[in-house]
């Protein structure tokens, strides 16, 4: 299966969230949204990302943005992490791996010579549209939410 392009619709979803309910990127349609997935929760690099994208979210806001971090964790793994880093933005969980997999980002990693499937660092800034408009891929997490914030900004 081919990779997401800009230009492509969005993949639908309609996932579980942190505090109950759920988040379904039809309910954010005609905003941007900045729609990141990341490994797991509280590890270093994905508790900086959520921490770099929660302190911009006044920003995203101002630039009409909806910003959502999604990973396999539950809903109740990510109450703790929201509450243990006072992190403000919503956090989806895929725990069947369906959107994960939907975004071609359930991938074969490798740590110290050990070969495993995981989710790949990425973020996709969907367009009023529902469509891709911008991808970053094995995302580097310093610098990250800012560079999507200017992205933001340019749509």
């Amino acid at each position: 299966m081919a990779d997401l392009e800009v230009g492509d619709p969005a993949p639908q979803f309609d996932l579980p969230r942190d505090g109950g309910g759920s988040l379904s990127l039809a309910a954010s349609a005609g905003k941007p949204v900045v729609l990141y997935f990341y490994p797991q929760d509280d590890t270093t690099s994905c508790t900086q990302e959520a921490i770099s994208f929660s302190q911009l979210k006044p920003e995203f806001e101002k630039a009409g943005a909806v910003v959502i971090g999604l990973s396999p964790d539950s809903a109740k793994k990510h109450d703790k992490f929201k509450s243990k880093y006072d992190l403000t933005i919503d956090l989806a969980a895929d725990e069947e791996r369906k959107v994960i997999e939907a975004y071609h980002l359930w991938v074969e990693k490798s740590m110290y010579g050990r070969k495993y499937m995981g989710v790949e660092r990425a973020t996709f800034l969907i367009g009023r549209d529902g469509r891709i408009a911008r991808i970053w891929r094995k995302v580097r997490v310093k610098g990250h939410a800012e560079a999507v914030l200017e992205a933001v900004r340019e749509l």
